[in-house]
């Protein structure tokens, strides 16, 4: 990870990955900490079938893995929803591309 990151990601989510569905609903992987800058900026993404949704926050972190549909705790307490999950890319530095969670 680059120092840029250890700048940026000043705040911690919990992330429990979503692994599929199984024959009592949605099967979820072990939580974990992520590290992540949060921007509570409400905005329209497209979810995974192209739909335009809003989103009310966005994660932006050097890696994780929360897959749409992953249930993300945020430090206030509330939970939320991974819509989808980019990966934008810096031109001018290479060191900041990184993850972009869009949360429900």
């Amino acid at each position: 990870m680059s120092d840029v990151w250890d700048d940026w990601e000043d705040q911690t989510v919990t992330v429990k990955p979503y692994l599929g569905a199984g024959g009592n609903g949605p099967v979820y992987g072990a939580s974990y900490p992520l590290a992540c800058l949060i921007d509570a900026t409400v905005r329209l993404v497209r979810n995974p079938q192209a739909v335009e949704v809003v989103s009310s926050t966005t994660l932006h972190a050097s890696a994780a893995d929360a897959p749409p549909g992953s249930i993300v705790t945020l430090p206030d307490g509330r939970t939320s929803k991974v819509i989808i999950v980019g990966t934008p890319t810096a031109v001018d530095d290479p060191d900041l591309t990184g993850v972009e969670i869009s949360l429900e």
